[in-house]
């Protein structure tokens, strides 16, 4: 019986043969919605949060929580209770069992039948794991591989993850090597009764792998005992907190909490200056170079002073908006790059012209006010490709968050036309651009096309981004306490689509007030 519960004590570890046990096929699915809903609130769980300074930089590493612990011992209950109590919008749950290495032939043979242990360090890609952490705590985004449990492979779809308020990290060698705990500022070990965690890696096994018994015990025997004494356990003594009874302990994860809390207070007092901080920047300087502004011939001064007009009707307001639109768009274009070009006519003479010397044109629209200037692009660019970016204020900070983005593929080849109607700080613009940058386009071949600008927007996106062209029919001087241009245009979202803002809203970047 001794020997029997010595035994049972060292069940402990297992994931390594995460593969049979879990219920998900994949690591990740492409079709799962990036948010997660508690009893609280929906916490996006892939996103940007607005930490980003004057410079287009974010300001303050993210908060690193690693989770570690033996198979079944409960870490992805723990982390989601954590992040439930947390109650913060943005949140990266990142797994482990995404970075098996890719197996040979041989390997993917015994994993088959079940011959090749997935609980040792080996098993993992500690180099992918550490670098894609890295660019996660900097706020860049990161390709995340799926891998699939039923094939022992990574599938050819990988998946886009983004920067967050808390970034969790769990998987049985969370603590196991000496690079990657540098990047953990808190490490929680999650310490089950090795009998409980026993008994749900045989349930899962037998119900979701339809194994037998015998199977399920002689792979844990063979290497999630083993690889639990050895390499597991011992990193409990690294962990700042352990947490006993798993996701029972609430008390504990509680304690957890108050503390990470604490750490993020540092985050939103840099949210509530940070506009603060961009108001007061380079207001003194001339206009960039970069700045190209529609030439303000009598007939754009007379749409100017059409859709300025608070009395203007929202048919008239619409119209206006468009024709300005179109020649906003057609004067961007100009900008492109252009090579020489022969052509014979029809009279068989020949012809020295121009031709568009780039790949391809995408246009991406802020919404949902740059939506409006869409049209206006398909109808003087043929075939253009069309991507869209949500992003709103947070009514408490009052700063830019990124929701859901759709993006074209080899987007990084293209020059892009960023559509938005109005820019104010510019922080919406700045987020736009730098998810733009994360997808690899190249900062001069991003164009920014706004009907209105406050001279504070100009003066944030060109520091920001030097290489970025801003092109606009109008710039605005000044901006009020709220953030709204002055003279301004009002709300162009509300004023276009018919809808009412609420009274302290920003005409920031209408996406703001989405």
């Amino acid at each position: 019986s001794n020997s029997s519960a010595e035994s049972l004590d060292r069940l402990y570890p297992a994931v390594g043969s995460t593969k049979a046990p879990r219920k998900r096929t994949t690591s990740q699915c492409k079709s799962e919605p990036p948010l997660l809903r508690t009893s609280k609130r929906t916490i996006y769980t892939a996103g940007r949060p607005p930490w980003y300074n004057e410079h287009g930089t974010q300001s303050k590493e993210a908060f690193v929580i690693g989770l570690g612990g033996g198979s079944a011992s409960g870490k992805t209950t723990v982390a989601t209770m954590i992040i439930e109590a947390l109650d913060v919008p943005w949140v990266v749950l990142l797994s482990m069992d995404s970075f098996y290495k890719v197996l040979t032939k041989q390997q993917q043979e015994q994993a088959a039948s079940n011959d090749f242990n997935f609980d040792h360090p080996d098993a993992f890609d500690f180099d992918l794991i550490i670098a894609t952490l890295k660019k996660l705590k900097q706020g860049k985004s990161v390709k995340i591989p799926i891998y699939d449990f039923t094939t022992h492979s990574r599938k050819k779809e990988w998946k886009t993850l983004y920067g967050a308020n808390v970034i969790i990290f769990e998987g049985i060698m969370a603590f196991a090597d000496k690079e990657l705990l540098k990047l953990l500022d808190l490490k929680i070990f999650v310490d089950t009764d090795s009998d409980i965690r026993l008994v749900r890696r045989l349930r899962r096994d037998i119900s979701e792998r339809g194994r037998d018994i015998e199977g399920v015990i002689k792979q844990y025997n063979k290497f999630v005992k083993p690889a639990f004494d050895q390499y597991i356990q011992p990193t409990m003594r690294l962990a700042d907190i352990v947490v006993p009874r798993g996701s029972g302990n609430t008390v504990a994860i509680d304690l957890i909490v108050q503390h990470v809390h604490s750490q993020l207070e540092e985050l939103l007092t840099m949210c509530l200056v940070f506009r603060a901080a961009l108001a007061s920047a380079h207001q003194c300087h001339p206009l960039p170079q970069t700045l190209s502004v529609l030439k303000s011939t009598p007939q754009v001064r007379g749409m100017h002073t059409i859709i300025r007009n608070k009395e203007t009707s929202r048919d008239e307001f619409i119209f206006y908006s468009k024709r300005l639109m179109r020649l906003l768009i057609e004067h961007a274009l100009s900008l492109l790059p252009f090579q020489s070009c022969t052509v014979q006519t029809p009279q068989g003479q020949d012809y020295e012209g121009r031709t568009y010397s780039g790949k391809q044109i995408t246009g991406v629209s802020i919404l949902r006010a740059g939506e409006t200037m869409e049209p206006a692009l398909r109808a003087v660019c043929k075939d253009v490709r069309i991507g869209t970016i949500l992003i709103q204020t947070n009514c408490n900070t009052g700063e830019p968050e990124l929701h859901y983005l759709r993006l074209p593929k080899d987007i990084s080849e293209d020059h892009v036309i960023l559509m938005d109607c109005t820019v104010s700080t510019g922080a919406a613009a700045m987020m736009a651009v730098r998810v733009l940058l994360d997808h690899d386009v190249p900062e001069d071949k991003i164009f920014l096309l706004s009907l209105l600008m406050a001279e504070m927007g100009v003066h944030s996106v060109a520091y920001a981004f030097p290489r970025v062209k801003i092109i606009t029919t109008a710039v605005d001087k000044k901006v009020n306490d709220l953030f709204r241009i002055i003279p301004g245009i009002g709300n162009f979202g509300d004023r276009y689509f018919g809808t009412d803002a609420p009274p302290d809203w920003s005409d920031d970047e209408d996406a703001l007030s989405t």
